[in-house]
């Protein structure tokens, strides 16, 4: 799905750019408050030392030093920034600084690829010269992408229209590393399927030393276009083509090739395996160059190998292998939707890796032969890996081993042993750790259902406070409370589950309940933190309305509850998680204070999926339903994520059959509201369109609406979103009304 892409301002002068969240699910985080707290741990630029970082302000760009505010300082000024002849400053989104300090490479004039601005101008400043170059002149205006120095400073590698180029910063000369990128042959970057659903944007490396480039070349000639229509912005209508793999359709080939720019030499890694038929997400270059490791996963996603690959004659041969029944999670690796980078512990090329062939998600060493190491040994889930701190040899990760709902930080010796809480007891909820590479500060986003308290700066290992949070939200005592409960089904499945209940609340009367749903393997909608149980589309306040709102996390969400409890889904989207939410509600129904006459339930994306498949599988409970940009039939959806989850099919279509809401639209009997935007490259409005198909066939009323040219987020155009709370508003008071009774 498509969110926000704007500055957010942190109550001070320091803006961080937030950027979209992946595809299928994550519709709590357009909770407003919430918003720091998600993106300061993904785009924060650290200084060299680890000292300080960087933002952007009215001056140019500033140095931050967290700890000592008073020692800030304007590392570039407005005026550096403004080329010569120019009458403003450029637009900066990023910057890199050259190894030796005397060039800055900037970003600029950027421009959306799919999901986030990877593509526009880059300028290097030399401070010595005082001078502003564009690079890549003569190449198409805002077409440079992911352009890095190399390692001794001299060059900058970029790549502009899926090709791959070197530019000598002495001369400008530039030299061609590939020559065959067009629409479909793809250097150096990525397909929409690749960047959607694993995160992949930057698709090359310099070695070490800068003699060679290591790329990722993927083949999309093969990949059928989806045309999307647009109606309004023109007299004539045009189509909008975008590459998509649907389910059982083959992946673009993806192969991995090294550069030789001494000879201007091209290989290709000889990696066993047909290209179409795997998956390879993660690669970087080992710590002293001689080698290439990489991951390459089957396309069913359930076989794992590592392969390193000779420099020098471009053999690969494989040092490690696991498998899974399910599928293996290679995404809980990095939380922040970039895979890039290699998690070294020394020179010798030993590094971490995270697994949960053992039943939960643990930290492994490995070294370059494919030994292993267990690091973390106790029974419960690593949430994610945060840093390895070389010089103390600590491992930092996040975990939360006895409630499913939270997240702390927590440390191990590499050496292995008992892993220690660093979150203090008092900080209950959900803590994100922004480390600084030295590892010896952190910036801690604390939230709770109760409060936000974001930008503390903190002391590591010992968790002494530095700085203060500077923004700190807190609920008023007479505010609606987001109460935390378990339940068991029949089924003996516990259900972590969150609940907001009207104010003033009188328990001798029932209230109409409202289910927040999402069921799906992409996201987590019962958290404790900020914004938990606060309905984003409400237009008001749902508890002083007379309403329960409620939300319940079914097996196969991506709780830290071992893999077991995650996996249980494989195969069975659209039925397992269906049924626990059924069962859960059925519990909730027994409540004294529950109107089982207005039962309501609501989702966006794969929410929407899961509202469809409650309200036409089990319609004796839910008797309103309000899907927005919902899969309504599995096998139009893209294949790396629904086959991910639900296997390749290949004889059968029948589990993607069984799980699909088209399937049991004949059932509908409450009332359904149905929202789609018709520009939705995600989840396609063809989605939208089968179901009204199969609900006419049915013979089924229900309500409709379309917003012309809008993604999946719905959020384009003047008045949509308020267009959309009052659409939502109205109707769920319509035919779920509220208030005691």
């Amino acid at each position: 799905m498509e969110i926000w892409e704007k500055p957010v301002n942190l109550g001070t002068n320091i803006q961080f750019m937030f950027f979209p969240a992946r595809a299928t699910g994550y519709l709590l985080l357009i909770v407003l408050f919430i918003w720091a707290q998600t993106a300061i741990a993904q785009k924060l630029q650290w200084s060299a030392d680890g000292n300080r970082f960087y933002s952007f302000s009215d001056q140019g760009i500033s140095s931050i030093d967290p700890v000592h505010p008073e020692n800030n300082k304007v590392f570039m000024t407005q005026k550096e920034l403004t080329p010569a002849g120019a009458t403003g400053a450029l637009s900066v989104q990023s910057f890199t600084i050259s190894p030796d300090g005397g060039r800055i490479l900037l970003f600029a004039n950027t421009q959306r690829v799919w999901r986030e601005n990877t593509r526009g101008d880059y300028w290097i400043f030399d401070r010595g010269a005082q001078k502003l170059t564009q690079l890549g002149r003569g190449l198409p205006a805002a077409s440079l992408m992911f352009a890095k120095f190399s390692p001794d400073g001299k060059k900058v590698a970029y790549v502009s229209k899926h090709n791959i180029y070197i530019e000598d910063l002495q001369d400008q000369k530039r030299t061609a590393v590939t020559g065959d990128g067009t629409d479909r042959i793809i250097n150096g970057t990525f397909d929409w399927a690749y960047e959607e659903e694993f995160g992949c944007q930057d698709g090359f490396r310099w070695s070490p030393d800068g003699s060679r480039i290591a790329y990722w070349k993927l083949d999309a000639r093969n990949i059928r276009n989806f045309l999307m229509i647009n109606n309004t912005d023109s007299l004539y209508p045009f189509t909008i083509p975008v590459e998509y793999p649907k389910v059982g359709q083959n992946p673009s080939a993806c192969t991995i090739w090294l550069f030789d720019i001494a000879n201007g030499k091209t290989s290709q890694a000889a990696i066993e395996g047909d290209p179409v038929q795997h998956y390879i997400p993660r690669m970087e270059w080992t710590p002293r160059g001689e080698s290439v490791i990489l991951q390459q996963l089957n396309r069913q996603q359930n076989d794992s190998r590592i392969f390193l690959v000779d420099a020098a004659s471009a053999k690969a041969r494989q040092i490690y292998h696991e498998t899974d029944a399910a599928w293996i999670d290679i995404k809980s690796r990095w939380n922040d939707n970039d895979p890039s980078g290699w998690d070294w512990v020394n020179a010798n090329g030993e590094f971490l890796w995270l697994s949960e062939k053992n039943g939960w998600r643990q930290i492994y060493k490995l070294d370059l032969t494919g030994k292993e190491t267990l690091i973390t040994r106790e029974a419960y889930d690593v949430i994610q890996f945060n840093l390895f701190d070389a010089p103390t040899q600590t491992i930092y990760f996040a975990a939360s081993p006895e409630n499913a709902t939270q997240n702390y930080l927590y440390k191990i010796s590499l050496k292995g042993g008992k892993a220690v809480r660093v979150t203090p007891a008092s900080l209950k909820g959900t803590n994100k750790y922004t480390i600084s590479p030295n590892g010896k500060i952190a910036i801690l986003n604390h939230s709770s259902a109760t409060e936000l308290a974001n930008g503390a700066i903190v002391s590591l290992p010992d968790h002494r406070e530095l700085a203060k949070a500077r923004r700190v939200l807190a609920a008023n005592a007479g505010d609606p409370k987001t109460e935390f409960f378990k339940l068991k089904t029949a089924d003996g499945i516990e259900l972590d589950g969150w609940m907001v209940k009207p104010v003033p609340f009188d328990p001798q009367k029932k209230y109409p309940v409202v289910f927040y749903v999402y069921g799906e393997p992409a996201s987590q909608t019962v958290l404790d933190k900020y914004g938990t149980g606060k309905n984003f589309l409400y237009n008001g306040s749902m508890a002083n309305d007379g309403y329960v709102y409620i939300s319940l996390e079914n097996r196969g969400a991506p709780a830290p509850k071992g893999s077991q409890w995650r996996k249980a889904i494989y195969r069975n989207i659209g039925r397992i998680n269906i049924r626990d939410q059924a069962m859960g509600a059925k519990e909730i129904l027994k409540w004294d204070f529950i109107d089982s006459s207005r039962v309501a339930v609501w989702g966006w994306s794969g929410g929407g999926s899961s509202t469809l498949n409650l309200l036409f599988q089990y319609p004796e409970i839910y008797k309103t339903g309000i899907a927005i940009a919902a899969v309504t039939n599995q096998l139009l959806y893209d294949n790396i994520y629904q086959e991910r989850y639900m296997g390749v099919p290949v004889s059968s279509n029948e589990d993607f059959v069984k799980g699909s809401p088209i399937t049991y639209a004949r059932n509908l009997r409450g009332n359904l509201l149905y929202i789609h935007g018709t520009g939705d490259d995600n989840v396609h409005y063809q989605n939208a369109e089968m179901l009204i198909n199969e609900l006419i066939r049915q013979g089924k009323q229900f309500q409709l609406m379309s917003y012309p040219n809008r993604t999946h987020s719905i959020s384009e155009g003047e008045g949509t979103g308020a267009h959309l709370s009052a659409l939502y508003t109205h109707y769920l008071k319509a035919h779920c009304p509220p208030g005691g009774q």
